[in-house]
């Protein structure tokens, strides 16, 4: 095996771990009892959020931080071809890819602030709703969904959730 095959295994350990949380955050009950955006950035944010609860349960775990690496890499990979197939040009899908990987950094860093302070609200009304509350049920329902989920997540062994098993 070649080294850029390695590097594509390792990568694809992972895909149906992004694949089953890409298709919890694309749950309709997110945009409905949420009231998260259905568009491009509200799906954008969303995908953002479950994949944020993800990769800080595996950085919780030192076995999980190359995991997190290849898991934010499949990040890359699929919002490459969603740019593209929008209408962004060649010349600009790097400068928006590298501005949704540091809106996934912020992101990151947002939700893992508001979970160590037990309050994820601020950090949703910043980054999921981009500054516009919603009314408080719906705002409530996507921060208990979300802190059901990280805390589900830490229930379920490394492997399994490399593995795609999401709680």
């Amino acid at each position: 095996m070649g080294f850029f095959d390695r590097f594509r295994a390792k990568r694809d350990e992972t895909a149906a771990l992004y694949a089953a949380l890409v298709a919890r955050a694309r749950q309709p009950h997110w945009y409905l009892d949420g009231a998260v955006a259905d568009t491009v950035d509200g799906r954008f944010d969303m995908i953002a959020a479950v994949l944020a609860m993800v990769m800080l349960r595996l950085e919780a775990d030192s076995a999980g931080i190359a995991a997190a690496t290849h898991l934010s890499e499949a990040f890359v990979d699929d919002m490459d071809p969603q740019l593209r197939e929008i209408g962004i040009g060649d010349l600009l899908v790097g400068k928006h890819v590298g501005r949704m990987m540091g809106m996934l950094g912020g992101r990151l860093g947002a939700y893992r602030d508001g979970l160590a302070a037990g309050d994820l609200k601020p950090a949703l009304v910043r980054n999921l709703y981009r500054g516009e509350a919603p009314d408080a049920a719906a705002l409530a329902h996507v921060e208990r969904e979300l802190l059901a989920l990280r805390q589900g997540l830490d229930g379920i062994a490394l492997d399994r959730l490399i593995a795609g098993q999401l709680p």
